[in-house]
């Protein structure tokens, strides 16, 4: 038994489970807490790989990509800048949410005042206008062809057979503190109020609260989360090209994750990640057609099923707070729920 190569795929699976965990803490902001029904993950995937590869990668060869003209090394260009240590992947990284973000922000001030229907429908018409913009303006990102050679994270500074276990170390990084900051947003007044906005915006909007801004503010910070997981995905792979951000595997799966591991938990958001992510890659190895891609595809989908009628908020759930007044007044012992 190879010891080292099962450690190095568990080690690859991890890492691709753990920037699906950063996506589905995005959608967990949109939806989960929100209500936001946003269709259109693949659009805010795409924007957040390709501006962190533009941001990076080096300007190819005038002879060989004649239409491509985007694109320059910015880190070599400004090498004076350079304090010894590579932080032009954190900069990629926040450049990626912030184009997110304000691609958001636009989008989110059209649609948004739409019902859910609606804005499931525009934010997935989107999602595919920038897949297209990619395919089709090839001074821009290359086209179909996509770019590659996208720079590793800190380089070389570790063997080339250690660097998927430096990898994880930053996307396990990344997304403790991506979790550690929305669980401190949402226990925050804001975090309530998007919730109560989930429940009733009606009531919401009768309590004083502006409820288009506050949809407007939740639409863009998941926006941002999304684009990051976005810029993880292109240090990972190294390579983007219009067809990775298929809808199934840059949505579909996403919704996936979030409903197993349950709605309106962050905790759940991430567990499901894993879950949905072991199980799409561990079918592959079952023998015979067990490990047909549509096979894979049913045994998400029986998962989902299972989940909805056994657990319908998901594994974990959503966490209820009852305020200690309120337990008094029925009489309760004052616990958290």
């Amino acid at each position: 038994m190879d010891i080292s190569g099962i450690i190095s795929y568990t080690t690859g699976v991890v890492i691709m489970a753990g920037i699906y965990a950063v996506f589905s803490l995005g959608l967990n902001i949109h939806w989960g807490y929100t209500g936001l029904f946003n269709i259109g993950i693949a659009g805010f995937f795409a924007l957040g790989a390709y501006t962190s590869a533009i941001l990076t990668t080096s300007a190819p060869d005038p002879d060989l990509f004649e239409d491509f003209k985007f694109g320059g090394d910015l880190p070599a260009l400004l090498s004076f800048l350079d304090p010894g240590i590579d932080l032009w992947f954190f900069v990629a990284l926040l450049a990626a949410g912030v184009v997110c973000g304000v691609v958001a922000l636009g989008i989110g001030f059209i649609t948004l005042r739409l019902r859910d229907d609606y804005l499931a429908i525009a934010t997935l018409g989107i999602a595919e206008s920038v897949r297209l913009v990619f395919l089709n303006e090839k001074w821009l990102a290359n086209g179909s062809k996509g770019l590659y050679r996208i720079p590793k994270f800190m380089g070389d500074v570790v063997s080339a057979e250690n660097y998927e276990f430096l990898y994880l170390v930053a996307v396990l990084l990344v997304l403790a503190v991506v979790y550690l900051a929305v669980q401190q947003v949402i226990k925050s007044p804001w975090g309530r109020v998007l919730k109560a906005i989930r429940e009733d915006e009606t009531t919401a909007a009768a309590s004083g609260k502006n409820v288009f801004s506050f949809k407007l503010q939740s639409f863009v910070l998941g926006a941002f989360i999304m684009g990051i997981g976005g810029a993880l995905y292109a240090h990972s792979v190294r390579f983007v090209a219009p067809i990775s951000f298929d809808p199934l595997l840059a949505t579909f799966i996403i919704w996936a994750m979030l409903m197993v591991g349950g709605s309106g938990n962050n905790k759940g958001a991430v567990l499901g990640a894993f879950v949905v992510w072991g199980i799409w890659t561990g079918t592959q190895f079952l023998p015979g057609f067990l490990s047909d891609p549509n096979f894979r595809l049913f045994m998400i989908g029986f998962l989902i099923v299972a989940v909805i009628l056994l657990r319908p908020g998901g594994i974990l759930g959503e966490e209820r707070r009852v305020s200690r007044a309120a337990q008094e007044r029925e009489g309760a012992a004052p616990s958290e729920l």
